[in-house]
């Protein structure tokens, strides 16, 4: 579900003339049924609420005072969020002919045409309170205390995100909340200013449009809504003509394929950049550690240290806390799959409860999800939610995946070809492609929209993925991939799974072993063909042909030209120069 959490006024909204009808009331117990949250948002004072609405208790949370008293009906604890009047400041609004004054725990209030009277009093004690006005009534708070700030610390007691609520409101002091709220929405009997900014406006008035509201909510998670909702959509680049094009934060997987150095890593840093940017929280399948530096995530995880899903889980059932990258660096390759598979699980028992990971990107797919590993499929969803899949090419990742994915972005010289594969594994036909991927882009075709494959140009993250430099630096390239330091007879077999290990290996070895892979050119074959460093391989290149070197000579260069590319600070962040 997306919409976990009904965030609803009372006065004009739920009640009319005060009341809320028993309808409503079994409106909102069906759909509290549904494993949805109920928040009441309200410039009541809580023990007039308590009375005027018995039923009251149906609700998880209730803010009152216009954010500043939050009272839980479960176990009936308050919690004060704005501190009370200064007793001058009721003396002198008193003084200046205030009738009607009403005191809560923190909020006063009272009616127009009072509202003249109370700025003065506030302005003559010279204190940081405002007014707020609900129609007729007027009321005044300490600054920052607003429905929103009072629906934030609910959010926060409940562990939910507000990308997952639904707001609806009738009036001024509306504003503030419905605003945070992913879908925000007004009753028939709102008045204008916010009906003009509400993402929908119900046809009924009153208890009725929330009645309407639920009544959408229960038949499709309000889908059909999507399409108002663009200012979530997240930017991926831009067509031929300019156009943006972006992906839905919910419906739409992905599925980026290219060969290693095409561009498929820039595409997916930028896209999370950008989904962490709009205050969704992404979990990050990281099995090559590239993705350590990514702002406002905890990178969970290290060569030396498997990453713990609790940690991560402790981490999503946090309030507004960061994005995680989950780093797979220090498991062994054949034990990825069943760890994701087990992680998989527990972020799905995770959206279930608040919502979160609103999205989980995948990179290198084929570590975890490969073509030929079988075992836990039964545990696999049957649809994917929310995912990117970032990976070779289509046939690399089980093909019980690719149901699940409703857009692919081919990436390279190939792009062509990797949807063709796609096309030829789903099964599904595939539109004339009549584009070309520019360079440094991408072909993208939007499978469930039966769309033509398009080019894009890819929009850039941020920061600089500055080339998997942590991978190469500290991770671990695999058996396949690494640089064994053998000899002339083969007698060694020291491997060097990364370019520190390689430093250090290389400044220990003897001699005649440095200078037999030296003259077959092995260091810069290796750092052009695995470590995929062009620039590193030519420079080394350089010095394995000069013959004016000694050995010694070519060892102290060609270290010197690794460690100032790749240099691990005392912090242990990675950086190139």
């Amino acid at each position: 579900m997306r919409y976990l959490t009904l965030a609803s006024d009372y006065d004009g909204t739920l009640a009319t003339d005060g009341l809320v009808g028993d309808d409503i009331v079994a409106a909102l117990t069906r759909l509290r049924k549904s494993g949805r949250k109920l928040i009441l948002v309200t410039g009541r004072e809580l023990p007039e609420l308590q009375i005027v609405f018995p039923a009251h208790e149906i609700f998880d949370w209730i803010v009152a005072e216009n954010g500043a008293l939050l009272y839980r009906p479960a176990d009936r604890s308050q919690k004060l969020l704005a501190p009370a009047p200064p007793e001058a400041l009721v003396a002198e609004i008193r003084r200046k002919g205030v009738e009607r004054l009403s005191i809560g725990a923190a909020i006063l209030a009272t009616w127009r045409p009072y509202e003249t009277a109370l700025f003065e009093a506030i302005r003559d004690q010279g204190l940081d309170y405002h007014i707020i006005f609900n129609k007729d009534a007027v009321m005044a708070l300490p600054g920052g205390v607003t429905k929103a700030s009072g629906l934030e610390a609910a959010l926060k007691e409940a562990g939910l995100s507000s990308h997952n609520v639904v707001g609806i409101g009738d009036a001024e002091n509306d504003h503030a909340f419905l605003d945070m709220c992913e879908l925000s929405v007004a009753v028939a009997n709102a008045i204008d200013s916010l009906k003009q900014r509400v993402d929908l406006v119900t046809e009924a008035d009153h208890g009725a449009g929330v009645v309407e509201l639920i009544d959408g909510l229960l038949e499709d998670d309000l889908v059909r809504l999507e399409d108002r909702l663009e200012r979530h959509h997240v930017a991926l680049g831009r067509r031929d003509d300019g156009s943006a094009v972006q992906v839905k934060p919910y419906g739409e997987n992905l599925l980026v394929a290219g060969s290693s150095g095409s561009g498929k890593s820039t595409l997916a840093t930028g896209l999370i950049e950008r989904l962490i940017g709009h205050g969704y929280r992404v979990c990050v399948v990281d099995p090559e550690g590239d993705y350590g530096a990514l702002e406002k995530a905890v990178a969970l995880g290290s060569a030396q240290h498997p990453p713990l899903i609790d940690e991560a889980v402790k981490l999503f059932l946090q309030h507004a806390g960061p994005s995680v990258v989950v780093n797979l660096v220090g498991i062994h390759l054949a034990d990825r799959p069943r760890f994701f598979m087990t992680l998989l699980s527990r972020l799905q028992e995770l959206r279930v409860a608040n919502g979160q990971p609103h999205w989980i990107v995948i990179d290198e797919a084929h570590h975890v999800l490969p073509a030929a590993w079988e075992p836990a499929w039964p545990n696999l969803p049957e649809r994917l939610d929310r995912v990117a899949l970032v990976t070779l090419e289509a046939d690399s990742i089980a093909r019980q995946l690719l149901p699940s994915i409703d857009s692919v972005i081919a990436v390279g010289e190939r792009a062509d070809a990797t949807l063709k594969t796609f096309a030829e594994l789903r099964e599904t036909p595939l539109p004339a492609i009549n584009a070309t991927a520019p360079p440094g882009g991408a072909l993208m075709w939007r499978v469930s929209a039966d769309e033509e494959p398009f080019a894009i140009e890819i929009a850039r993250s941020s920061a600089t993925h500055h080339r998997h430099v942590r991978k190469y630096a500290e991770g671990d390239l695999g058996p396949d991939r690494s640089f064994y330091f053998r000899g002339r007879e083969g007698k060694l077999n020291l491997r060097a799974q990364n370019l520190m290990l390689f430093v250090q290996i290389a400044a220990g070895i003897d001699d005649d072993t440095w200078l037999f892979h030296l003259r077959q050119h092995d260091y810069s074959t290796w750092f052009r063909e695995e470590v995929k460093d062009p620039a590193l391989a030519d420079e080394t290149r350089d010095v394995e042909d000069a013959a004016e070197l000694n050995g010694a000579e070519t060892r102290e260069r060609i270290l010197a030209l690794v460690t100032e590319r790749y240099t691990a600070p005392a912090s242990g962040s990675i950086s190139t120069k």
